[in-house]
Parts: structure tokens; sequence; C-alpha cells
């Protein structure tokens, strides 16, 4: 065998060493954040768990007090973002309506002012919820439907974070997409 031959054969014979170190190398910060971390017990997601029906409850009863208590004290993210197909029917009405529009009195508190002063009944349903972390922090996602007077208002997903306090699990984030429902067909 030549030396060029010799060269290029080891020069393929690193490269194919090389692929499987590249892949180990970008999977192992993945690997390494979560080794220093408690894994979530059965009684934190259960917990969690609880935080998600406390959330739903309270809405239902139009319980400021008890809902509340489920943020962590301060400033909370809360924030929507409308679905293209919703936005676009929006702005056939109001054309300055806009995707993601942050307001900062647009926060837990105005939410449930917004329902305890609502005359219809309230709900949120959630499915297919799932929950991830570790022993301090946790995301939580699911879908949702939001029905005021027994009617769906808006649909979507939703995803909370979570943190453990010493006085167990606080909200700290909110966001979710806001899909109106389909119109109803015209008689024609």
């Amino acid at each position: 065998m030549s030396p060029q031959r010799i060269y290029l054969a080891c020069l393929l014979s690193l490269a194919a060493f090389a692929i499987p170190s590249a892949a180990h190398a970008q999977a192992a910060p993945a690997a390494a954040s979560t080794a220093g971390s408690t894994p979530m017990s059965a009684a934190d997601r259960a917990a969690i768990e609880q935080v998600v029906e406390r959330f739903r409850t309270a809405i239902i009863a139009k319980d400021k007090p008890g809902f509340l208590a489920l943020f962590l004290p301060g400033s909370v993210a809360w924030e929507s973002a409308i679905g293209d197909e919703s936005l676009q029917r929006l702005r056939g009405k109001r054309p300055e309506t806009q995707k993601v529009k942050p307001d900062p009195q647009h926060n837990p508190v105005s939410f449930i002012d917004g329902i305890v002063t609502e005359p219809r009944s309230t709900e949120e349903k959630f499915r297919n919820l799932r929950i991830d972390g570790d022993a301090d922090v946790a995301s939580v996602v699911f879908d949702y439907s939001f029905h005021e007077g027994g009617r769906e208002t808006n649909s979507g997903v939703e995803a909370w974070h979570l943190v453990r306090t010493e006085q167990g699990w606080r909200i700290v984030s909110v966001i979710w997409s806001m899909n109106l429902p389909p119109k109803p067909a015209t008689a024609g």
C-alpha cells in the first residue's frame, strides 16, 4: 500500500472514531445537567397534581385567596399567544390586535378578579397533563379549554413552571396558547 493510501486510511479511521465522539460530547452536557439533582419523588408529583387541581377548583369556586396562594409571592410571568387563525378573526373586528401583547396589568390577580366578578359559571378543563422536573423545579404542560356559562371561550396548550418552596410547590410562570372555538356554520 502506498504512503498516501495509508495516510488516507488513517484519516478515514480517525474521522470514523471522531463522529461517535462528537455525538457523545453533545450528549454529555445533558446527562451532566441532571447528575447533581434529586429526582422528583412520587410525593412531589402528587403535590404538583394537587396544585393543578386546586387551581381548577379555585376557578370554579371563585376562590381568590385559594387561587393566589398557589403562586410564588411577587412577580409571576403570565402571558398568552393568540393562535394564527384566531388572530386573523380577531383582527377582522379589531385590526390593532397583537399576537402577543405583554401587559403588566395582566397577571394572576387580574385573572381571578375577572372570574370572581363574572356572574356566569367559570371553569378551566385540563387534559393530557405532563409533569417533568426534579425535587426542586418542575414544568407542567397540558391541553386546556376555558368555559364561561358552560360555553367554551378558548382552548390551547398551557405550561407552568413551579418551584418547591418551604411552604410547598408554587407557580412562578404561566404561558398559554389561545385559540377561539370554530365559528358556527351559517345556514345558507
